[in-house]
């Protein structure tokens, strides 16, 4: 990825627009981002052939429908102070034909994004495996940086989390439990009164904490119930606003005692009846407020007038 990684934020590159990581810490007004989700290059043509497992070999569409998306993020204005990609960025498994390909792929397509919206990368299930390994954890970071990290933005403190370790961490156990240290560390020093308060705290991760709500059956597109009531128990105490994801690949979620589950459709293949798109997210001084725009609408329309009329200060 040398050839695009000047536009990619990785966990060592944690600044914004030439500012420091102290002066990130500062509010200085509202701004938005975009969150994205699923371009899964490989699935659209494996999912209409029923060959989820073994198929794969074909993601033109999927290449023009990530372009798409690219150009319509940098027509924003005023432009988003970033774009999150909330996992499976490419379908086929690790250790797989076409994976290097997809990757490939995915990153020309992407490396059109304007070098002033740096780009945040989230693991999910297809880019680690099912039950991820230290390969193919070790592979992931090669490709596109740390699979969990942190950062702030704006005066706003993000969480990028390795969901994959929560749903099935059996052949990687070590691993599971240097992110659990880290994210203990994270959460204690957000909410320490000597530490700078942000303003909000955001969480992204590829598999939701829950699709419509907390005391749901579990089921593939969730976490576990006793995995999930742990993250959201430690989330609230911490003060975290929204979390974002995917995975799903269709628009889900619920806001349960203030803390924002946010379930974002696909870029590419669509498993219900939403468009191929992107969530604009609005942070303003007392809230998170954000809508799913079809990559359509966005190309053409922009962002909706109600959400562009928060950003003015």
């Amino acid at each position: 990825m040398a050839e695009s990684e000047d536009i990619f934020l990785r966990a060592e590159h944690r600044t914004f627009s030439g500012l420091t990581e102290d002066a990130e810490r500062e509010w200085t007004g509202p701004f938005c981002f975009i969150q994205a989700a699923d371009p899964q290059l490989g699935l659209m043509k494996a999912w209409r052939e029923g060959d989820c497992d073994g198929g794969g070999d074909e993601w033109a569409e999927e290449v023009e429908l990530t372009k798409q998306a690219v150009e319509a993020v940098n027509q924003l204005r005023p432009r988003p102070r970033f774009m999150v990609l909330c996992g499976d960025l490419v379908h086929a498994m690790p250790d797989t034909p076409f994976r290097e390909g997809q990757e490939r792929d995915l990153k020309v397509a992407l490396k059109g994004t304007d070098p002033s919206i740096p780009l945040v990368f989230v693991s999910g299930n297809h880019d680690l495996g099912n039950t991820p390994t230290p390969r193919t954890l070790e592979q992931y970071c090669s490709a596109w940086g740390n699979d969990y990290f942190s950062f702030w933005v704006g005066g706003v403190f993000c969480l990028v989390l390795n969901s994959q370790l929560f749903y099935d961490a059996s052949a990687c156990p070590q691993l599971k439990e240097a992110q659990e240290t880290w994210l203990e560390e994270q959460l204690s020093r957000a909410s320490s009164p000597t530490e700078p308060k942000p303003k909000h705290i955001l969480v992204f991760q590829h598999i939701p904490l829950y699709l419509k709500s907390p005391d749901e059956e579990d089921n593939y597109f969730n976490l576990q119930r006793e995995v999930r009531q742990n993250l959201l128990d430690r989330f609230k105490r911490a003060g975290v606003k929204a979390v974002f994801s995917g995975h799903y690949h269709r628009n889900a979620g619920g806001c349960h005692d203030g803390l924002d589950m946010v379930v974002s459709s696909a870029i590419g293949c669509q498993l219900g009846e939403d468009t191929h798109g992107l969530r604009v997210v609005v942070v303003t001084a007392d809230d998170i407020v954000h809508r799913y725009h079809s990559l359509e609408q966005l190309s053409v329309h922009g962002m909706d007038e109600d959400l562009r009329k928060l950003l003015q200060v």
